[in-house]
């Protein structure tokens, strides 16, 4: 661990699988050290077809561990109180079965992993856009096919 006097405290957000370093004051006036805190794992821009499960894979490294939320289009997910997305151990997100017809589209657009220690700082991941794939049942339209003959 890398230790510093006099130098001011620093924080930032980071973001695409970029390491950072926050710096945070050990004592009011004793060394500050350097702490470090990045995205391990970030997540990425995903396809998913309508009611399969989809993972959006996150995971910050840091010491102390760091306390992961997601955001969705910009804005906080409640996850404590939703019955279709889950906040896994590692800092994923899973979303069970994708939501998706002509008129409903919950689940498309783009998410956000944040990472949070309350003494260091927040650091945010790149922002992944979730599209899914195929429409409501009844919508599939038939493509015609052609067969190449040989010429003679």
């Amino acid at each position: 661990m890398l230790m510093l006097q006099g130098v001011p405290s620093l924080t930032f957000a980071i973001g695409n699988g970029t390491k950072g370093v926050l710096l945070s004051q050990a004592q009011a006036s004793g060394p500050r050290q350097f702490t470090p805190f990045w995205f391990s794992v970030e997540p990425v821009d995903t396809l998913a077809v309508r009611s399969s499960p989809v993972f959006l894979n996150c995971s910050a490294h840091s010491e102390p561990p760091a306390r992961v939320e997601w955001k969705k289009d910009g804005t906080f997910l409640n996850l404590a109180s939703d019955d279709r997305r889950q906040l896994l151990p590692d800092g994923s997100l899973l979303i069970p079965s994708v939501v998706h017809s002509k008129h409903s589209k919950p689940d498309e657009g783009f998410y956000q992993c944040v990472a949070t220690i309350d003494s260091l700082g927040t650091i945010i991941s790149r922002a992944a856009r979730l599209t899914v794939a195929g429409g409501a049942v009844g919508s599939i339209k038939t493509v015609p096919v052609f067969t190449l003959g040989t010429w003679t």
